[in-house]
Order: C-alpha cells, then sequence, then structure tokens
C-alpha cells in the first residue's frame, strides 16, 4: 500500500510538472501571439512623419498660434471682375447639344449676366463671416478652417467633427449642413472644424513640389491637435474622402470613427468575380438587388461614363499649369470650367439639359459663391497641381494603398456618384463597416445638395459608434 501510494504521489507530482509546463508553454506561445499581433498592428498603420511646404528653408522655430480670418472683398476686386466678365468672348454651341460638349456657352451667358448684374459679392462675404475663421501656420502653410461650437445645452454630448471637402468645392460646400450638425436638439451634437485644403481658397498653397494626400492628412492631424482633439470624427467625399481616409490610417487612435460619401475598393480577385457572376447570381458574391441595379450593365454605367466625366483628371494630373493659365485669368472659363461639374456629377441625366440642371439643386448664388473662392484667391491652379502630385506615382504602389482601414467606418452610397461602391467591395478596404447606406436620391456633391440627407446618416453612424 505504501509503494502504491508513493507511486501516486510520483504520478501526481509528474503530472502537475506536466501541467506546469504546459501552461509555461501556453503562455509563452500566448505571450509570442500576443508580440506579433501588437507588432502586426503597429506595422498596420501608414507613418506619420513630417514635412515643410513652406517658400525656402524650415526655420527654427514655427509660428503656432491660431489668428481670427475675416473674408474681405474690395471695391477694385469686383470692378476688376466685372471689367474682365465684360470683355468676355462666347463660342456658339453645336445646335441641340446641350451639356453634352461641356457648358453650354448659350446658358453660360445667361449664368454670367446673372453674375455680372445681380450677384452681389459683398453680401456673400457677409454670409461667409456668418461663421469664425481662422488660420494657424502648419509645416510652413498657412491653413485655412472654420470652426463652429454649438449652443451650449444640457444632456447633450458634443463630439469634435472635422468635414473635408474636396475639388472644384470647398469649405463653402458645408454651410446648409452646419446648423443641421450643430444646432440639433438631438442628445449628440458636434463642434465641427472645417478646413481648406491647402491651395484651395484661403489656405496657402504648397511651395514645393509632392504635396499629396497624405501630406494634407498629417497636417490636418496637427491642426486638430492644436486645437486640443485627441479623439474626433471625420467625414469627407472626393478629395476630402481620400485625406480623412489617411488620417484614419496615420492615427487610427485619434479618429474616432470615419464617414464618407465617396468611397473605391482596391481592385482584385473578388471584384473581377463579382463583376463576372453578380448580373446572373449576385447573392453569391455579396451584391444586393441596389448594388446590381446601380453596376450593371457595368461598362455602360461605370466605365464609359467614367471615361466621359474624367477627362479634366488626365489633364490636372498630367499639365495643370497649362490649362490652369487661361482659367486663372479668364472668370468666364473658370465658372464654366467648375460650375460644369456642379452640372453633370450631381445628376449624369443633367448633359442632356439645356441649362444643365444647375438650379435643381442648388442657387446661382451658391454656386457663384464657390467659384468666387477661387477667383478671388487666385487659387485655381494649386487646386489643380494636387491631382498632379497624388498621381505623380502609381495609387496602387502608394503607402495607404496597402494598409487597410480599421476605425469605425460609415458609408452613404448615394445613387448619383460617379461609380459605385458595393460594402462588399467596400469591406476589402475598410475593415470595419458599422453602416453603409443606401441613399434615396443625391450625387457627388452631397453635403451641398442633400444636407439633411447626409447629417442624419453621419448622426445615425456617430450613435451607433458611441454605444461600443
Amino acid at each position: 500500500m505504501q509503494r502504491l501510494q508513493v507511486l501516486k504521489d510520483t504520478l501526481f507530482a509528474l503530472d502537475l510538472v506536466q501541467r506546469q509546463a504546459l501552461a509555461g508553454s501556453v503562455l509563452a506561445a500566448g505571450g509570442l501571439l500576443a508580440y506579433l499581433y501588437h507588432k502586426r498592428r503597429q506595422l498596420k498603420t501608414v507613418p506619420l512623419g513630417d514635412g515643410w511646404w513652406g517658400a525656402g528653408e524650415k526655420p527654427l522655430r514655427e509660428d503656432d498660434k491660431i489668428y481670427p480670418f475675416k473674408v474681405e472683398t474690395s471695391d477694385e476686386e469686383i470692378k476688376d471682375l466685372h471689367e474682365r466678365i465684360d470683355t468676355s468672348r462666347y463660342t456658339d454651341p453645336v445646335e441641340d447639344s446641350c451639356f453634352q460638349y461641356g457648358f453650354n456657352s448659350a446658358h453660360l451667358k445667361t449664368v454670367v449676366s446673372y453674375w455680372r448684374h445681380e450677384f452681389d459679392w459683398k453680401k456673400q462675404v457677409a454670409v461667409l463671416n456668418k461663421y469664425p475663421h481662422f488660420k494657424t501656420k502648419i509645416e510652413g502653410l498657412d491653413v485655412h478652417f472654420i470652426h463652429v461650437r454649438p449652443p451650449h445645452r444640457q444632456h447633450q454630448r458634443v463630439l469634435p467633427l472635422m468635414l473635408v471637402h474636396g475639388w472644384p468645392g470647398s469649405f463653402y460646400e458645408f454651410y446648409r449642413i452646419l446648423p443641421l450638425l450643430t444646432e440639433t436638439q438631438d442628445d449628440v451634437v458636434f463642434e465641427v472644424i472645417c478646413p481648406s485644403i491647402p491651395g484651395y481658397g484661403f489656405s496657402e498653397a504648397s511651395h514645393k513640389q509632392g504635396f499629396d494626400s497624405l501630406a494634407t492628412a498629417r497636417i490636418f492631424l496637427k491642426l486638430m491637435e492644436r486645437l486640443g482633439f485627441s479623439e474626433f470624427y471625420a467625414q469627407g467625399g472626393d478629395w476630402g474622402s481620400l485625406i480623412t481616409t489617411n488620417m484614419a490610417q496615420m492615427k487610427p487612435q485619434c479618429v474616432k470613427g470615419l464617414h464618407l460619401n465617396m468611397f473605391v475598393s482596391s481592385r482584385g480577385f473578388k471584384v473581377l468575380l463579382s463583376l463576372m457572376i453578380g448580373p446572373y447570381l449576385p447573392f453569391l458574391v455579396g451584391l444586393s438587388r441596389e448594388d446590381v441595379h446601380r453596376l450593371f450593365p457595368f461598362f455602360e454605367k461605370n466605365v464609359y461614363e467614367i471615361l466621359r466625366e474624367t477627362g479634366y483628371f488626365h489633364i490636372q494630373a498630367t499639365k495643370p499649369d497649362t490649362a490652369g493659365c487661361g482659367l486663372n485669368n479668364s472668370p468666364v472659363g473658370l465658372a464654366a470650367y467648375i460650375l460644369e461639374k456642379f452640372s453633370t456629377w450631381t445628376d449624369l441625366k443633367n448633359k442632356n439639359l439645356v441649362d444643365g440642371g444647375l438650379e435643381r439643386k442648388f442657387s446661382l448664388d451658391d454656386l457663384l459663391t464657390n467659384v468666387m473662392i477661387y477667383w478671388t484667391t487666385g487659387s485655381i491652379v494649386s487646386s489643380m497641381r494636387f491631382y498632379k502630385e497624388n498621381f505623380a506615382t502609381n495609387p496602387d504602389k502608394r503607402v495607404d494603398a496597402k494598409v487597410p482601414i480599421v476605425v469605425p467606418t460609415g458609408l452613404a452610397a448615394f445613387p448619383g456618384e460617379l461609380m459605385h461602391c458595393p460594402k462588399s467591395w467596400a469591406q476589402i478596404r475598410y475593415r470595419n463597416i458599422h453602416s453603409y447606406t443606401f441613399m434615396p436620391r443625391g450625387g457627388h456633391f452631397a453635403a451641398f445638395e442633400e444636407p439633411q440627407l447626409l447629417a442624419d446618416d453621419i448622426i445615425q453612424f456617430v450613435k451607433k459608434v458611441e454605444k461600443l
């Protein structure tokens, strides 16, 4: 019996040793996995880097103060505009061409006549100054932004939100949505920061080559840090979509949530398979009926339309300064170039209308105010250069193309957007989609066209994220 007890004790001791060894191995393996996971997560961000885009050499110290700014005009500025308008010449349009050749010159005369005789720039400057404007120096550039704080109300959570515009828009695109985000009676309200991309409007243009969306994202992250925000939401369309995406890739710990009204997917086998099978068995490749309706026939609804609508893109991504010379010298040429986009990108069917459908969603005062921001600041050329800088190399080989987006993401798919991106495609890049909404109407300039729809979608997305 004693030997049996010794044997049992020995076996128990061996079993205990084995268990301890196994536990140690598990802990070691777990520690290794945790380390590798941590390293992997560390690698899955875009390097922040640094830059200097001002004229000349970088000084030892840069002024980091924030200064109030006010939009101003003068009688001389308006007089010069009118004189240039008065000496403009036009080419007669092709009969019955509507907007199929671009901005129809017959209707252009109507718009320009309103601009010359009825549009009140001084009044619109007062509208622009409705919200507080500021400037601050970051990486050598004067960065302009508006900062709108909500009125204080009890039982409301105030959340910081950055809105970023694109081309050929401006911060003014958001003037119709700002009250819906900052004056809402909802339990969630926003403190909105809306910057101008450097080279657009009142933000200084880069003096050096290479200023792309990554540089812009870094500058906007520094802006939010300077304003005291360690966590915030970001929203954008067009270039604003890429810039805010880059911000989320650089500092995912700062971007609590990312909301986009324009988004694209990485190309790959999944997308190719969707195009092949989607029209026949969409459920097998993660496409909904609405996806099928918006995507197919693919070449007619997407490829051909994109080719017809991206002539400007090839010019601006290669020789922006050449075309920009004429636009910067002629207000009528500038208006035609910019407003044609507000016609077609709102609804591709507008090209079949004599007036381009411009006033279906916008007023001429709003459209011309956006044009005047480009005209008075002489920023059309520098805004066009943004395409050159972002496509100087293959976009698929840029560092941000290889880094997935892991922050909570909300996507608003407007039917009039230039190209539809199904949720199943978006998930290839955006790995944490909390909200995907098929919007009932609206096109490329969502905040300008359908501010209520966009505001509602932003709010519902943020509420989902805040509940986490």
